[in-house]
């Protein structure tokens, strides 16, 4: 995860999603907090999953692609003793990199309004907990901190050294309001770090490559997945309701072949035929 300046990672909400990113060719995937909550309880980011319910996806997608798989673990479920807890869960469920956050809890999208901080002397803690529970020293851990629109940016940063401090492999500085704000980042910190692109949010959109040329190791689209999926659903759904039919030669959908193939149909039917009784 570490070996490329800005990399490309897409936002999953579902093994299904992750397959799509694998067929076509993003190299890792991130397991959207959000976008779990959004699609698993049709419910807002506001604290509303669990960490069974991360566990659950974690493990379905690590079965679904070859791929490293960055979970975002809120704010670790609680406080140090449970961020142990989660790093074990997750890390055994087969996550690569887990995304913990400052926020209290229960947290909010970072692009939400009236957002809250725990103390810098707090997370720090979570941190080293997180650090010291995992098992392997591949398993990174991701520290973002969401004081820019609590404490102002200058605070954020000190944080983001504080976090580094701690042991933090990866630094995210939350929800930059201007394109002088991205810049300065990875000039003030030396540790790798993430850019989040929330599509309609509160941190400028440019192209990946201008995310490179400044230094970012990765660059974040948390949630484009799904919103590409909503407005599908609501161009396919809306020509069926407004026509009374839909079909391939719409355009609007994905082939019947091409779905059973994200599914590997064809090599369930080869497993079918292996073990079929005589």
């Amino acid at each position: 995860l570490l070996k490329k300046i800005g990399l490309l990672v897409p936002g999953a909400a579902n093994a299904l999603a992750a397959r799509v990113f694998h067929s076509l060719g993003f190299e890792a995937i991130y397991l959207s907090g959000a976008g779990l909550t959004n699609t698993f309880y049709a419910m807002p980011d506001l604290g509303f999953i669990n960490l069974t319910d991360l566990a659950s996806h974690t493990q379905a997608i690590s079965q679904a692609v070859p791929l490293p798989i960055i979970v975002d673990a809120d704010t670790g479920f609680g406080n140090a003793l449970n961020t142990i807890h989660t790093v074990k869960v997750l890390e055994a469920a087969g996550a690569h990199a887990i995304q913990l956050e400052d926020q209290i809890n229960p947290k909010k999208c970072g692009h939400f309004n009236n957002k809250g901080v725990i103390s810098k002397s707090e997370m720090v803690g979570k941190i080293k907990a997180a650090v010291d529970a995992r098992r392997h020293k591949d398993f990174l851990i991701i520290a973002r901190t969401d004081a820019r629109a609590v404490e102002g940016f200058e605070a954020a940063i000190e944080r983001a050294h504080a976090y580094e401090e701690a042991g933090a492999d990866v630094l995210f500085v939350e929800a930059p309001e201007s394109v002088e704000e991205i810049k300065a980042i990875p000039k003030r910190l030396h540790t790798p770090q993430i850019v989040n692109i929330v599509i309609g949010g509160k941190t400028p959109n440019m192209e990946a490559k201008e995310f490179s040329e400044m230094g970012f190791g990765m660059v974040l689209y948390a949630n484009a997945a799904l919103q590409g999926a909503v407005k599908g659903m609501q161009k396919a759904l809306g020509e069926l309701k407004s026509s009374g039919r839909l079909d391939e030669s719409s355009g609007l959908v994905a082939t019947f072949k091409e779905r059973q193939a994200l599914v590997d149909k064809d090599l369930y039917d080869q497993l079918e035929k292996k073990y079929a009784s005589e």
